[in-house]
């Protein structure tokens, strides 16, 4: 496996597809179906290219098969802070220790970066993945946002992690 930031030569679209999976499997029962089913291909795409994010790539040889975006929080309240943004990989691939390599690679930057304080977001219902973080230190905070994902209204909390 090797863990790198994307470069100028990478298919987009093949990153794309790892959040399109990962959205599909891991929010099935979370997130209405009918949105899950909507996402078109290279939808992610856009976001790639936002020069305020790092976005580090796992590859299986010449596969792509995990995703990590991270910086300087987005919320001015946490303006310390380093934030990662979002971490996915193709379902097939979960279970096997690779989620845990590919955050720790956006830690580490975040702390080569300067940022002692990471924070992120998680589902308030993707039990999962907040037993995940939690796991590898991360603390839930009383801070959420409230969303709407497909029409369904939604919790995300805020998880924190200090490094030391």
């Amino acid at each position: 496996m090797e863990i790198r930031l994307i470069n100028e030569q990478d298919d987009c679209f093949a990153i794309s597809n790892v959040y399109e999976e990962s959205w599909k499997s891991a929010y099935k029962g979370i997130i209405p179906q009918t949105y899950l089913d909507s996402i078109p291909k290279g939808h992610w795409v856009k976001f790639l290219n936002d020069s305020t994010w790092n976005t580090l790539i796992m590859l299986d040889g010449d596969t792509v098969i995990g995703t990590s975006s991270y910086g300087k929080s987005r919320f001015a309240d946490m303006n310390d802070y380093g934030e990662i943004i979002s971490i996915y990989l193709l379902p097939e691939y979960l279970g096997k220790g690779y989620g845990k390599q590919l955050l720790q690679a956006a830690i580490d930057d975040l702390i080569q970066m300067g940022y002692k304080d990471i924070f992120l977001y998680v589902l308030e219902t993707n039990a999962k993945t907040r037993y995940f973080y939690e796991q590898f230190g991360f603390k839930a905070s009383s801070v959420y946002l409230d969303d709407d994902i497909g029409g369904k209204r939604l919790r995300e909390i805020q998880y924190v992690y200090h490094a030391e």
